[in-house]
């Protein structure tokens, strides 16, 4: 196997967020299930943004959200997902690089407008998203670089990307060359409405081994194996993955192998503004203490070390050096 040159790289739907507070009556106006990712089409997506309040307008999308936090903190970290080559797709682009990212796709000529998320975020911290895929749904193979594939310890994907039928085809490509390389690769379920979408699918990629490593939270888990029993889907977790991680909000999270079941506890937040990539950030926190050998707890409380910093504040993207954060709290960096 060839040295590495990227740590993580990840491919995903590039979304940029259009983030609003609101409340639940907002969301029942809309007709929306509160804490749902919904797939919406051009129309609706104006229709939301006329109605929305003042917004903060960043780039997002869930891999990419992932990559941005492997890159805060010190790692070597690329990113595939495809913008149109319009004004919010130049704006993704340079946000994306300017956090340390490298990324090379080509942007879409014509075609829909770069992706958007229009992300509603209550009281309680918790965000509903109503996303128009636009460009993203364009990423095909013929994007995949096969030699930045099996430059990368782990190849990141996120279960958005099983939406458009071209993008699940690139996920499929880059997971056989990263095998092929000897790389690992990790999946994330990304939202339970996706897992129901897409359950025997998801199954199939773990118990064949076209995914290494599996990321979801407790919603996702029980999706996925059709049971309110969080022990009963564990169990399942760890005969279909070779390595599944499941976050539990603020009891932490568990840490699924063949040796075993790891528990690992939060990181205490004073308050949660938004809980927009908590995921996404917990994913690069955990990949990350991966690649540098750091073992399973210290990966996990990287991981809840991240996740604890990004919903602290409005937007999925660390607001501070991950790895001057990490340092701070005796993690391994």
């Amino acid at each position: 196997m060839t040295d590495a040159k990227y740590d993580v790289l990840g491919i995903g739907n590039a979304i940029f967020d259009v983030l609003v507070r609101t409340d639940e009556a907002f969301l029942s106006r809309h007709g929306m299930t509160k804490g749902s990712m919904a797939l919406i089409d051009e129309a609706r997506a104006a229709a939301i943004y006329r109605d929305m309040g003042p917004a903060t307008e960043m780039s997002g999308g869930s891999a990419a959200n992932t990559i941005v936090g492997i890159a805060s903190l010190g790692a070597r970290a690329a990113y595939v997902g495809k913008v149109k080559d319009d004004q919010i797709g130049t704006l993704y682009a340079h946000d994306i690089r300017a956090a340390g990212v490298a990324f090379d796709t080509k942007p879409a000529p014509a075609g829909p407008a770069t992706g958007c998320s229009y992300i509603l975020v209550t009281g309680d911290g918790e965000r509903t998203m109503n996303t128009y895929l636009g460009a993203a749904q364009d990423l095909t193979p013929a994007d995949i670089d096969p030699a930045q594939i099996a430059a990368a310890k782990i190849v990141y994907l996120e279960g958005y990307l099983w939406d458009p039928k071209s993008a699940k085809e690139a996920f499929v490509k880059a997971s056989g060359i990263a095998h092929d390389a000897g790389r690992q690769v990790a999946l994330t379920l990304s939202d339970s409405f996706c897992v129901d979408r897409y359950r025997d699918e998801f199954l199939d990629l773990m118990r064949k081994g076209t995914v290494d490593l599996v990321f979801a939270n407790e919603a996702e888990l029980r999706s996925l194996y059709e049971t309110s029993d969080f022990d009963t889907a564990l169990k399942q977790l760890r005969a279909d993955a070779k390595l599944g991680v499941v976050t539990r909000s603020e009891k932490g999270c568990v840490v699924a192998s063949g040796e075993g079941v790891r528990a690992v506890p939060a990181f205490p937040v004073e308050r949660i503004v938004d809980t927009t990539g908590a995921g996404d950030l917990f994913a690069a926190g955990f990949m990350f203490g991966l690649v540098r050998g750091a073992g399973y707890e210290n990966a996990g409380r990287l991981g809840a070390l991240a996740a604890a910093e990004v919903i602290q504040h409005i937007g999925a993207r660390p607001q501070v050096s991950l790895k001057e954060l990490a340092r701070q709290n005796g993690l391994p960096v």
